[in-house]
C-alpha cells in the first residue's frame, strides 16, 4: 500500500470516529435532558434519581474529554500528512476554523462578508416587558 492510500484510510477512520463521538455525545445529552421530566412524570423523589443524573453528567463530561483528545489527534495527523507531503486527505465536512478561504461548503461573496456582524442601526429596539413577580 502507498503512503497516500494509508493516509486516506486513516482519514476515513478519523472522520468515522469523530462522527461517532459526536453522535454519542448528542444522544447522552438528550438522555440527560429527559431525566428530570421522567422523574417528575413517575412521581419519584429527587433523591431517587440522583445517581442517574450523576451518571449521565459524568458520561457527558467523559465524552467531551474524549472528543477533545480526538480533535488533538486530528490536528497531529494533519500536521504529519503535511510533513509527509501527502495530498489533501479530507473526508466529510471540510471547513476548519482559521482557513482562509474556507474549503468546501457554500461560497461567500464579498457582499455577504460585509454584512456579517454589521450592527442593525435601522431597526427599532423593543423594550421587553418586565415581570411583575420575580422568580
Amino acid at each position: 500500500m502507498s503512503t497516500q492510500t494509508v493516509g486516506e484510510a486513516l482519514a476515513a477512520r478519523l472522520y468515522a470516529a469523530e462522527a461517532a463521538i459526536d453522535q454519542a455525545l448528542s444522544e447522552t445529552a438528550f438522555l440527560a435532558a429527559a431525566l428530570p421530566s421522567a422523574r417528575a412524570e413517575a412521581y419519584l423523589s429527587a433523591v431517587t434519581g440522583q445517581r442517574a443524573f450523576d451518571g449521565a453528567a459524568a458520561s457527558i463530561s467523559a465524552l467531551a474529554e474524549a472528543r477533545s483528545h480526538l480533535v488533538q489527534t486530528h490536528t497531529t495527523l494533519a500536521a504529519l500528512a503535511r510533513k509527509l507531503g501527502l495530498d489533501t486527505l479530507a473526508v466529510g465536512p471540510l471547513d476548519k476554523p482559521g482557513e482562509q478561504p474556507p474549503v468546501g461548503g457554500p461560497s461567500v461573496s464579498a457582499l455577504d462578508t460585509a454584512e456579517v456582524n454589521k450592527p442593525l442601526t435601522n431597526k427599532a429596539n423593543k423594550i421587553l416587558p418586565t415581570p411583575s413577580v420575580s422568580c
